[in-house]
């Protein structure tokens, strides 16, 4: 089996340890500064985020690419519309 793909990130935000819903305004306004079609990588322990990230890129238009759990931290790549 192949490893998954890599994706290339054009920034990243670390929002491990604020809670919900500080993550995703500190995504929503690291998205603001970045242009169309970037990957915003975000890092996060509560566990609403995942609640929270799938229903502001549905509703914002941009693509969760790819989202992750691994040792209680939740991971999420964005491609901003």
């Amino acid at each position: 089996m192949s490893e998954p793909v890599e994706l290339v990130v054009d920034a990243e935000l670390d929002a491990c340890g604020l809670n919900c819903p500080l993550p995703l305004l500190k995504a929503k306004l690291e998205l603001n500064r970045l242009p169309s079609g970037a990957v915003l990588k975000v890092s996060a322990t509560d566990a609403g985020s995942q609640r929270d990230f799938r229903a502001f890129a549905r509703l914002a238009g941009h693509d969760l690419l790819r989202e992750e759990v691994v040792d209680g931290v939740y991971r999420y790549w964005l491609r901003k519309a």
